[in-house]
């Protein structure tokens, strides 16, 4: 199979279309797909289905593509290897973590990782769903949940805990609550319904108010994103359970009813087998645990 015709299918499967292949490849839209025309008559099977929005894989493509993806996936590990020097750590690194860690904790502390090692760059993913890091869809995730992938090394780095907050205009308007009781007259802001919740008993607020009777009418407002609860919070919908290094983000949030806390939740650094030896993975790992150090999770 030729090399150069494998190397354009795989940036087509991944673009969905010849046009934005080319640009990746510096190729105009005709070249690449003559090379993609050629690379079918070659393997006498067709590839894609052709249509006017863009391209379908067929069944033959799929096949074809997740074999492309995995070579090309070792082949970056290896380059990657390859490149770290002797004394320095340096290459790409591809992070993923849950949208509101990766977009407040975490950017706001990279750049000393990078004044650190200079010669690493970095590639932040946000993400709330979970990449592959088996086929190197990141390199590392902070995740807040053991990995369900095989071949993942994890390393356990925190329990995050849990608060209740209040943004200090609503509570002038609603009043402050006392008991778990009283949380039954008050707005709260829960996490949404999502087929994979951030970690169990992810509404633990709405039990703790209504003591698990879900018969209890309660006035709520939902959102499956941490970091929009944060806002929602803050712009005086209600009352939430945020997590305490979110909330520090804003010092003028209050800690309503402060001996209440949730559930701890453990936070992992996790990161293929491959890359076990990989000095990237070392001393971003040990960057973050000096960092954790410093905050009240």
């Amino acid at each position: 199979m030729d090399w150069d015709k494998l190397r354009v299918f795989h940036a087509v499967a991944e673009a969905g279309s010849f046009t934005h292949a080319g640009e990746t490849l510096n190729l105009s839209q005709s070249a690449v797909s003559r090379q993609i025309s050629q690379l079918e008559d070659s393997l006498k099977v067709a590839l894609f289905h052709r249509h006017a929005r863009g391209l379908i894989l067929t069944e033959q493509g799929e096949t074809l593509y997740r074999t492309a993806r995995e070579v090309f996936a070792k082949l970056a590990a290896a380059e990657a290897s390859l490149s770290e020097g002797k004394e320095l750590p340096r290459g790409p690194l591809k992070i993923t973590t849950p949208v509101a860690f990766g977009s407040t904790w975490l950017a706001s502390r990279i750049g000393r990782f990078l004044e650190l090692y200079p010669e690493i760059t970095v590639n932040l993913i946000i993400d709330d769903g979970e990449l592959d890091l088996g086929m190197r869809q990141a390199d590392v995730a902070i995740r807040l949940s053991p990995p369900r992938q095989p071949d993942l090394i994890q390393r356990h780095i925190k329990n995050i805990k849990l608060h209740l907050y209040a943004a200090p205009s609503y509570l002038k308007n609603a009043g402050v609550p006392q008991t778990a009781e009283e949380l039954q007259d008050h707005r709260l802001v829960l996490f949404g319904d999502t087929p994979h919740p951030p970690f169990p008993n992810v509404n633990w607020l709405r039990e703790l108010a209504t003591g698990g009777n879900r018969r209890v009418h309660m006035n709520t407002f939902s959102v499956n994103n941490y970091y929009a609860i944060l806002r929602a919070v803050q712009g005086g919908v209600g009352i939430a359970a945020i997590p305490d290094y979110l909330a520090q983000e804003d010092s003028s949030l209050v800690r309503v009813m402060p001996d209440v806390e949730g559930p701890q939740v453990p936070a992992y650094f996790v990161y293929p087998e491959e890359l076990r030896h990989s000095k990237r993975i070392t001393v971003l790992r040990d960057f973050l645990i000096q960092e954790v150090a410093k905050t009240q999770f």
